[in-house]
Formats: C-alpha cells, sequence, structure tokens
C-alpha cells in the first residue's frame, strides 16, 4: 500500500493503527464507550505482529500495566474515556514522577459522573492541570479530524520518548465516531524507535548497575529539586512544542477580525461553519484552535488580542477552555464565551447568532 493512499476510517480507528505504525509494543486497556473501537482494533492487529494486548481486569490495573511495560523499555499505550480516564489519574501522576513516557488516549464522553455517552469537552481541566496529585503536567494534543487523530496520535509516542513523561491524545466522543478519509503515516520499524537506555529492560553492551524506577522521594527537598528540575523540561517544551491554527483575518490594524473564535476539537469545526455564515454577512471572523491544550498557545493569542477587538470562546464544556484565553488575553480585549454541557454540541446557527449579538453590543 501506498503511503499517500488515503483511506475511510473512524477517528477510533486511525488512533489505533497510527499508534501501530509509531511503535507502540504493548497496549492496556478495558471497555468503555465511545473508545471501544480502540480497544477492538488493538486486539485484532496487536497480537498478529506479535505485539503485547491484554484487555485489563479495571483501568486502575490498566494504566499499572502500561507503567511497567514502559518502564521495561516498551512503547507502551493505554485508552479509555472520561470515568475511565479518572480512575487512571493515579497511575498517570506516578508515570509523571518517575519519568515514565507514556500515551494516554481520551475520548471524551458527557459527565460529571456516567453522565452520557454523547461527545464532549468536560475534561479539559482534568487533563491540561494534571488531573492527578502533585507537581506535574501532561502534553494534551486535540485532533480535531480523523487526519489529525492519526499524526497527533503518532506525534504523541515521539514526545512522550523525547521529554519522558505522559501524552495525552484528547478527541471528544464526536472525533472518535465520525469516519473521514486519512493517509497513515508510515510503519517504522521496532528496531529504529529510540534507545531506551533508562530502562530496567533496557540491556547494554557492556555489564551495569541495577536500575530502579520509582516516582518515591521520602526526603523533601529531593523531592523538591527532582520536581524542579521536570519544571525546567516543562519550560523547555513550552518553548518548542506549542502548536495552534489560526483561520482567518488575525492581528492589529484594519485587516484584524471583527471578532476571533477560540475552540478546539468538533467545536472548532462548527466555529468554521459559523465563519461561512458570517463571510455571507461581511462579518470578518478569525479562528484560533489550541492543537496543543497544553503547553497553551498563550503568546500567538495575545498577539491577537493587542488588536482589543472581541474573543467568543466556543467549548463543550461551561467555562473551561475559557480560563487559558483569559489568561492569555490578560484583559487587553473583551472575552465572550458560548459553552455546552453534557454532550450537547453549538451548532454554526447558534454560534452565529452569539458572533451578532456581541458586536451589536459592542457598536
Amino acid at each position: 500500500m501506498r503511503e499517500t493512499e488515503k483511506l475511510l476510517l473512524k477517528g477510533n480507528d486511525a488512533i489505533a493503527e497510527a499508534a501501530i505504525r509509531a511503535g507502540c509494543g504493548a497496549y492496556f486497556g478495558y471497555p468503555i464507550t465511545p473508545q471501544n473501537e480502540i480497544i477492538a482494533y488493538m486486539a485484532k492487529h496487536m497480537l498478529k505482529k506479535g505485539r503485547i494486548f491484554i484487555q485489563a481486569e479495571s483501568e486502575v490495573a490498566a494504566i499499572n500495566m502500561v507503567y511497567g511495560a514502559s518502564a521495561a523499555g516498551a512503547r507502551a499505550m493505554t485508552s479509555s474515556s472520561s470515568p475511565g480516564i479518572s480512575l487512571k489519574q493515579e497511575g498517570i501522576s506516578y508515570a509523571a514522577g518517575a519519568d515514565i513516557p507514556l500515551v494516554v488516549v481520551n475520548v471524551v464522553r458527557g459527565g460529571p459522573g456516567l453522565g452520557s455517552i454523547a461527545p464532549s469537552q468536560g475534561d479539559y481541566n482534568q487533563s491540561t492541570r494534571g488531573g492527578g496529585h502533585g507537581d506535574y503536567r501532561c502534553i494534551v494534543l486535540a485532533p480535531k479530524s480523523v487526519q489529525e487523530c492519526a499524526d497527533l496520535t503518532y506525534l504523541a509516542f515521539d514526545l512522550a520518548d523525547q521529554y519522558r513523561m505522559p501524552v495525552i491524545v484528547l478527541a471528544d466522543g464526536m472525533i472518535g465516531q465520525m469516519m473521514e478519509g486519512v493517509v497513515l503515516p508510515p510503519e517504522r520499524p521496532l528496531s529504529e524507535l529510540p534507545k531506551r537506555d533508562w530502562a530496567v529492560g533496557y540491556m547494554a553492551a557492556a555489564p551495569r548497575a541495577a536500575r530502579h524506577i520509582s516516582s518515591m522521594h521520602l526526603v523533601p527537598e529531593e523531592l523538591e529539586a527532582k520536581t524542579k528540575a521536570r519544571f525546567v523540561r516543562y519550560d523547555e517544551i513550552k518553548a518548542r512544542e506549542i502548536r495552534y491554527e489560526q483561520t482567518g483575518p488575525a492581528g492589529a490594524g484594519e485587516n484584524s477580525a471583527d471578532l476571533t473564535l477560540v475552540a478546539y476539537g468538533t467545536a472548532a469545526r462548527v466555529a468554521l461553519g459559523a465563519k461561512k455564515l458570517a463571510e455571507k454577512e461581511g462579518i470578518k471572523l478569525g479562528i484560533f484552535r489550541p492543537i496543543t491544550l497544553w503547553p497553551f498557545p498563550s503568546g500567538p493569542l495575545a498577539q491577537i488580542a493587542a488588536s482589543g477587538k472581541p474573543f467568543l470562546t466556543v467549548e463543550m464544556s461551561l467555562g473551561q477552555l475559557v480560563d487559558d484565553v483569559n489568561l492569555a488575553v490578560l484583559g487587553k480585549a473583551p472575552v465572550h464565551l458560548l459553552g455546552h454541557s453534557g454532550g450537547v454540541i453549538p451548532t454554526e446557527e447558534e454560534v452565529f447568532n452569539e458572533v451578532k449579538r456581541i458586536l451589536r453590543r459592542k457598536g
């Protein structure tokens, strides 16, 4: 198969296949809607390639299996949806504290609690603020298409290895379930993956001392030093790994947008539809889509805010993304919120009507 050939895949299937092609050597999961296609795909294809697949007895077991497999030297991944991800938070915190690279896929559903199986973005704060106990961060990548489901999952494994930390692929349920054409990334031979010379299972040519991987440091000063060193690495990530997409007019002056929509995932697709409606009435809308939710692209957003023109944050949660928008804008421009919860998806018309309301009130 040529790598330029486009296939029709669900977002969940694209995530699973991209993980395999990225060199995922071990997958551990537990079923939950709306990400079950991922675990089903891995069950079908991982064993064929002589790799490890285990349907764990629980989400807690799954994340700890990922921790162990990664510590032993394998590229490892788990996937789940919102309630299941909550159960994995302790293990993710352990991985962050032990500098273990791993990939976690969250296909988000409505909450809180058992909630619904409809698409949501209510896990934004949980993902971007650490989610578990202690001082740590995870890189968070948010696809808006099936193509990005593949591309960002593939990237997630490289980022996890490069910075030795958990990376979260945050796809709402709509992105996981929808079908689109996708060009898959090339399959990476396991022999070409980065060497994990820190892992307990890494076999060096010469004898070496035994390795012990743990997040426990019982001397407070030692733990603080280790955590501060980790935050130096986080600053490097902020400088190197910010990703975003800007559509339409931006910046200051006459050519600036009348209003800029800020959205990610499915909400960003809705924003594109609202932009087309606005164009018919001569309204200039810009769209700012963060691809890395952490690190958040605050600098580029602040540059747009210099125009003083308003922002409208469109999200499938009740005011989580908007907090980061406000922190980036720092009062230089008004920031408004259009939020839904529980699995409700905003419509293009609703977004456009809110845009008109804001612009009329400004006038």
